[in-house]
């Protein structure tokens, strides 16, 4: 899952926010270095992405990039999540997607000072250019592409990913729906057993 789904399976908690979103920029040991309820919120981003990781829709989804982008396909498939929890008809419409992502970017923004430096750098322009709320869009996906092949070492263009992406939608969409229903399950049980602890 991408930015937006680790914002939405958050479940609007600002501290578990902030930890799902910089988790990723945040290596090993360096999580005991953040309040308890933000290292909560980067073991659930970790435990998201392993059940991601490991289901068999994402297994199957990959095989359709791996050919043109390898060791990357997984990442590919993790924004196409994004777009499809987007339009997903059983999460929010497109009025509550624009409050959700304004709502969440005010969450962020009151807790600047827990950022590391990488994801303090990018955040502005996440913010700025409405990312969260963009996935919807082709044009955002294919922008989220192109930013994921810039910061790639081994890949030089996006276009053939998002050649399949378009060739594929349909099927891409229905197994991403199975998913996305899966998924929002196992993280709000994980949690409500984070927030227990």
């Amino acid at each position: 899952m991408n930015y937006l789904a680790h914002a939405y399976l958050s479940f609007n908690h600002p501290d578990i926010l902030v930890g799902n979103m910089i988790s990723d920029f945040v290596k090993g040991k360096k999580q005991f270095d953040y309040p308890v309820t933000i290292q909560k919120g980067i073991q659930l981003h970790r435990a998201i992405d392993a059940f991601t990781d490991q289901h068999s829709i994402t297994k199957e989804l990959k095989k359709f990039f791996t050919p043109a982008v390898r060791l990357y396909a997984g990442a590919f498939i993790d924004i196409v999540y994004d777009h499809f929890l987007a339009l997903h008809q059983h999460v929010l419409n497109e009025k509550e997607w624009l409050n959700f992502t304004t709502n969440t970017y005010a969450k962020l923004e009151a807790q600047t000072h827990f950022f590391p430096d990488k994801f303090a750098r990018m955040f502005p322009y996440m913010q700025q250019q409405n990312w969260l709320f963009n996935y919807r869009y082709k044009w955002g996906i294919d922008n989220s592409f192109g930013g994921l092949v810039r910061r790639a070492q081994h890949l030089t263009s996006h276009e053939l990913p998002f050649q399949l992406f378009n060739e594929h939608y349909n099927l891409l969409a229905a197994s991403s729906d199975l998913f996305i229903t899966e998924v929002i399950d196992f993280a709000r049980a994980e949690f409500n057993r984070l927030i227990m602890v």
